[in-house]
């Protein structure tokens, strides 16, 4: 990733960390903090990090001194990451410690994860592909502890007032994360589906819980630019739709501008082993 793409990257990771923080699946939390009660100091494996949201949400909900092991392929977001969980501390006031390790999570092994007390992961499992699903949750199952992943997209976009052009360019945008990216094909919306068969083939217990994005006028900068994403995903799928999509982006933008306009991203959030 480049200097000027992962500046971008980070800019939109911040800008949908308060949404992200809303829709997670407390229920989840208290599972995890019960499962991993009287377990000493913890170590959290967090995959695919970001610019580090998972830990800033989740260490001052979790008691005990924590060690977060984080993982990304961007050098630069790895040390955004650190940097933003400086002043964290664990929901009893003992520390958070971090580290760091810039790698590509596909390649990751049991030996990664030995000694872990919590694997976590945040909108990463639609941007994999069927095997590096199967393989994700294998060496999760390995690790024996549980594996918490969150804020995965599941296909289903719901905007108010609705527009007769909703569910066409919703279908183009799925087909677009469903799309072939140097000869791996992303599991997209399909993602949350295989990756709890997959555990479940490991023998692992999975929950599977709603986690969604309620974008109003208060969020209507997020809304903007989930919107052009989510249109120009959608034209370099079916680019015929380029003109219909223009009118259409004018049309919403001029409602958002009213604060008319109410959008619903569906996610789902997987607990296993929890």
């Amino acid at each position: 990733m480049t200097v000027d793409l992962s500046t971008h990257f980070a800019a939109w990771l911040t800008l949908r960390e308060p949404a992200d923080a809303a829709a997670r699946c407390t229920e989840f939390v208290d599972r995890v903090r019960h499962r991993l009660a009287g377990a000493g100091p913890l170590v959290i494996h967090d995959l695919g990090t970001g610019t580090g949201s998972m830990g800033r949400w989740l260490a001052p909900r979790l008691p005990r001194p924590q060690h977060w092991i984080m993982y990304d392929r961007d050098a630069d977001l790895l040390a955004r990451a650190a940097a933003g969980m400086a002043d964290v501390v664990a929901g009893d006031g003992t520390p958070v410690t971090v580290a760091t390790r810039q790698a590509d999570l596909t390649r990751l092994t049991a030996a990664d994860l030995a000694g872990a007390s919590l694997v976590t992961a945040s909108a990463l499992l639609d941007m994999l592909t069927a095997d590096e699903v199967e393989r994700l949750a294998a060496v999760c199952a390995g690790a024996r502890c549980p594996t918490l992943l969150a804020i995965s997209v599941v296909g289903r976009v719901v905007l108010t007032p609705a527009d007769p052009l909703d569910a066409e360019i919703a279908a183009a945008f799925n087909a677009h994360q469903r799309r072939g990216v140097g000869g791996r094909t992303l599991l997209g919306p399909d993602a949350v589906d295989a990756c709890a068969a997959a555990f479940a083939r490991h023998g692992v217990d999975v929950a599977v819980r709603p986690s969604p994005w309620r974008l109003g006028p208060d969020q209507a900068a997020l809304a903007g630019e989930w919107l052009a994403g989510w249109l120009d995903a959608a034209c370099e799928q079916r680019p015929e739709l380029a003109g219909r999509a223009a009118a259409y982006a004018r049309r919403r933008r001029a409602e958002a501008a009213a604060g008319r306009l109410g959008v619903l991203v569906d996610h789902r959030d997987l607990l296993a082993g929890g």
